[in-house]
């Protein structure tokens, strides 16, 4: 997997362990910041998009046979897109 400099940064000081220190409300913290993730990773838009027949029943065969909703499937491959895991081939 490709990480980017934010990504590689973060996984350097990781690395330097010993220059983090515990903050005073530990507990108070890690409940604010599962709070903040929850909220932020539950926030969704609805899309309207025109698909090819073909494609649609395709992807409704293949969500089937993964037992995975289609629309799970569009918005992992969106996510993926745009954190540029994915290219599209035009």
């Amino acid at each position: 997997m490709k990480m980017d400099k934010y990504e590689l940064e973060l996984l350097e000081a990781v690395d330097n362990v010993d220059e983090f220190q515990r903050v005073e409300d530990f507990e108070e913290e890690v409940l604010e910041a599962k709070m903040a993730a929850k909220n932020f990773l539950k926030k969704t838009k609805n899309v309207n998009i025109r698909i090819p027949e073909f494609d649609m029943l395709m992807l409704k065969r293949k969500s089937a046979e993964m037992n995975i909703p289609y629309q799970t499937i569009l918005s992992s491959l969106i996510h993926q897109y745009v954190t540029k895991r994915i290219t599209p081939s035009f």
